[in-house]
């Protein structure tokens, strides 16, 4: 009480006059001396903190240098003062909550504490201490700083002694909140700084935090995983030391199993069904996300092994394709599919599943193994789950389905693949009958439905099936000849184009086929199907009872067809001869003559592909260019040239782009006010990317294309060389830039062909040449080994032989020595009359010849 009561008089004032607000801070802020009590410093700051609410400017001018002071000299001291400290100037700094001047102040403030690094290595030195509020509240005053000015909290991070060891040391505290605190902190200090994100990582930062993500149950987790997870992608995200150094740890394989995908699946293995079936929530979906997100990165950029990518990209595709996992999963797993990639698609076999209905999806049924490649196009066309809401027509459903189609492109860019599945939709050899039907050519070539009302299901899965298909024929002069030789089975005998590919279990014994119906009419081709298909859609679409939204849906289709047979048909002759003669010119013209201020995207399209058969319109037929000319002559360039124009205007030719296909229902429908969307997320699909790249590539050098304000070359207007190439007389060809002809285009296609083969032969000499070498180096190296083991055994031999010799020249000298040793024993007994053997005498004798020789 003693206490207080000298605090309160202190601050009363000698005289007891009341005091104002500024006068107590000014009071309080002198009490922050050094040469106070520490107990007078603390009920200082205790003080001040209650005060900085109110009154954030007085307290922030007069006490900042004085907290300061504080917080570098006693914080480490006292625990509460630092507590207290510490929270007085998160309250001054804090930028989130008042109003803009109030903010403003907390900006200014937050300058004045990282004037200099003292204060923040103070607070980088103080989450070492194992006071939790002391911990804690240092925490959240770094979060604060680090929103306020990041990048010079970052820089003085850098330089802190303790501060690297300090901040991955509290990922790892025992105190789930320290630990929670911390790992929001850290996604801040981690955000754009590579330098900073290499020092945590070679810290140990990915050990604490999936050791983080382990101990809370991986996806299953909270918001604490998620946050863990971020912190993950935000120390390799653009920084690709950490990304080569995480591939050196045993974590890449951890990512498939948080997904309880096993890394170590093998090609021809399918997948379990723990993983296949899941349940899922929002926070799992949001865990789940991030751990896809990491995958994709990782396999997207360079560094990765085979199989690191292999198992990466399976585990991709199989959530895609066959899995039960939310619709944005699927579609974010197949957009991070890299565009270069070689994986199998046709070879890995997968097992689809379908929700048992009326079961709230607690219930599945296994359909029949199919290849990825096969789900993928079966995705495209049908949707999920074998189209089983396809006819709702949500966004999230389309944008999956766009996606699949995105990953078949990238699938098919070399021309061998091309090639290779259009041969599959032609008879084999030796067979007379009609081509086989697969999924893709059943979307294409079913007829629209003229006889009620038009399914906006059947329209979606024709319209994707057009893109797919156009993949297929884009710039590849031998993928469209195969493909003009495709004679699907008469219209009459297909099945429900609504209907999967796929056999249900549950739906009892797989249907029975179709009996074959004859018909005397010679088959059709593709492009004589579709010029029909349209025909019938233009004579559908101008029904005096369709309602706007039905006109709306046969527009959609219309424009798949278009934009299919605009790409079909460029610089290939062959294939426009087959078009007029099926009678598509005249379903051409009609369109163009609409006035419709709603329908911009049809007449353009329609002169579009006009100008297109006019231009390579090469081959003898019936309709010549002499027989286009006086049309076109009667149409009016002018009105062409207008029609063309007003495309790259619509709204829903200019949303488009690389990512961005599927536009909410209806763009662009201003100029038609009943059209409202049936649900709040509905979408629709009008072009994709690659034929909005192939128009914008091509109009400017077509001369039948506007583009109005644009120069040519010869300075003249790019509108004259388009009413030029409109006026051009028939036998004349266009002066254009694409004056590449398909003449042109075939001898290109047919000089590639040669210079490919000659590769190949080339290709087969060197490896000939290689083996020869490598057969000719191992028998070099034989004999050389040979050569070493007999210089080897000479030489060993040699050194036998010289010793040999030596022993040979000592034993001569010892028989010298023992020889002249025994003359001089006999001679000393004969001196001494000692008789010698006759023996020893002619030895005598003869050694003395011996010598006398």
């Amino acid at each position: 009480m003693e206490f207080f009561s000298q605090t309160y008089v202190a601050l009363r004032g000698p005289t007891g006059a009341p005091q104002t607000a500024s006068d107590t801070i000014s009071r309080l802020s002198d009490r922050l001396s050094p040469a106070t009590l520490l107990a007078d410093r603390r009920a200082a700051v205790l003080a001040l903190k209650g005060l900085s609410r109110d009154c954030k400017q007085d307290v922030g001018d007069r006490a900042l240098p004085g907290l300061l002071e504080v917080l570098s000299n006693d914080a480490e001291v006292d625990a509460d003062i630092g507590k207290a400290v510490i929270e007085t100037l998160q309250l001054l700094c804090d930028t989130e909550e008042g109003e803009a001047a109030i903010k403003e102040l907390g900006f200014t403030y937050t300058d004045h504490v990282l004037a200099n690094e003292k204060a923040t290595h103070t607070l980088f030195d103080l989450l070492g201490d194992q006071n939790f509020y002391t911990c804690f509240a240092t925490l959240q005053y770094l979060s604060t700083l680090l929103l306020n000015r990041r990048q010079l909290v970052q820089g003085y991070f850098l330089t802190s002694p303790n501060g690297t060891r300090n901040v991955v040391s509290v990922l790892e505290d025992k105190r789930e909140i320290i630990r929670n605190e911390a790992i929001s902190m850290v996604q801040a200090l981690i955000s754009q700084s590579p330098d900073i994100q290499k020092v945590l990582a070679f810290e140990g930062a990915f050990e604490k935090l999936f050791n983080i993500v382990n101990q809370e149950g991986g996806v299953e987790g909270g918001a604490v995983t998620s946050g863990a997870l971020t912190c993950v992608d935000g120390l390799l995200r653009f920084n690709t030391s950490n990304q080569s150094y995480f591939r050196e740890t045993p974590f890449p394989p951890v990512l498939c199993s948080l997904l309880l995908f096993p890394p170590n699946l093998q090609i021809r293995d399918a997948a379990p069904q723990e993983f296949a079936l899941q349940f899922w929530d929002k926070q799992k979906q949001t865990n789940a996300s991030l751990v896809i997100g990491i995958i994709g990165m990782l396999v997207g950029s360079k560094g990765s092994s085979v199989q690191e990518a292999t198992a990466f990209t399976r585990c991709l595709v199989e959530i895609a394709l066959a899995s039960n996992a939310p619709t944005p999963l699927k579609t974010q797993s197949l957009r991070l599919l890299p565009p270069n990639s070689t994986f199998p698609l046709s070879d890995v076999i997968l097992t689809p599943y379908m929700p048992v209905p009326e079961t709230n999806g607690e219930e599945w049924d296994r359909l029949e193994p199919a290849s990825a490649l096969d789900a993928l196009v079966e995705l495209a066309l049908h949707g999920e789950y074998n189209g089983l809401e396809s006819g709702k027509r949500i966004k999230d459903g389309l944008e999956l389905r766009t996606a699949a189609v995105a990953v078949f492109e990238n699938f098919v860019q070399k021309d061998e693949i091309r090639q290779t599945i259009i041969q599959a939709m032609l008879p084999s050899e030796g067979s007379s009958g009609a081509a086989p039907l697969t999924p893709l050519l059943h979307a294409l070539v079913s007829p629209p439905n003229t006889a009620s009302t038009l399914d906006p299901a059947n329209v979606t899965s024709t319209h994707l099936a057009t893109l797919i298909f156009s993949h297929l024929l884009r710039s590849s002069p031998r993928a469209k000849a195969l493909a003009r030789t495709i004679t699907p089975s008469p219209a009459s005998v297909l099945p429900d184009s609504n209907a999967g590919s796929f056999f249900v279990p549950a739906d009892g014994a797989p249907p029975a086929p179709t009996p074959e119906v004859e018909d005397d009419e010679p088959p059709q081709s593709v492009i004589q199907i579709l010029s029909e298909n349209l025909s019938l859609s233009f004579l559908s679409r101008s029904r005096a009872s369709t309602s706007d939204r039905e006109s709306r849906e046969w527009d959609r289709l219309v424009v798949g067809y278009l934009c299919l047979l605009s790409q079909w048909l460029w610089e290939d002759p062959q294939s426009v001869r087959e078009f007029l003669d099926a009678g598509g010119f005249g379903t051409l013209v009609e369109p163009i003559n609409q006035t419709s201020e709603a329908d911009t995207i049809v007449p353009a399209l329609c002169a579009f592909l006009l100008g297109i058969c006019y231009e390579f319109d090469r081959e003898p037929g019936e309709i010549t260019r002499a027989t286009i000319y006086p049309i076109l002559n009667r149409l009016g360039v002018d009105t062409l040239v207008g029609r063309m124009a007003r495309l790259r205007e619509d709204e829903r030719f200019k949303a488009v782009g690389p990512d961005t296909v599927v536009l909410p229902y209806a763009s662009a429908s201003y100029l038609q006010p009943s059209l409202k969307p049936e649900t709040e997320d509905e979408g629709e699909i009008w072009f994709d990317w690659a034929f909005v790249d192939f128009w914008k590539s091509n109009y400017c050098t077509f001369p039948f294309s506007p583009l109005l304000g644009f120069e040519v070359v010869d300075g003249s207007s790019l509108l004259d060389t388009i009413q030029r190439g409109f006026s051009a007389e028939p036998d004349q060809l266009s002066s254009s830039a694409s004056g590449q002809n398909a003449e042109a285009a075939i001898l290109v296609a047919s000089l590639r062909d040669v210079i490919r083969a000659q590769s190949q032969e080339i290709e087969t000499l060197q490896r000939k040449v290689k083996e020869l070498t490598t057969s000719k180096d191992n028998e070099l190296a034989i004999l050389r080994a040979q050569v070493e083991s007999l210089s080897s055994e000479l030489a060993q031999a040699s050194e036998k032989q010289k010793d040999t010799e030596k022993e040979q020249e000592d034993l001569l000298v010892l028989l010298d020595e023992v020889t002249s040793k025994r003359k001089k024993d006999k001679a000393k007994l004969r001196e001494v009359g000692q008789e010698v053997s006759e023996d020893e005498a002619d030895d005598d004798d003869d050694d003395d010849g011996n010598d006398d020789q």
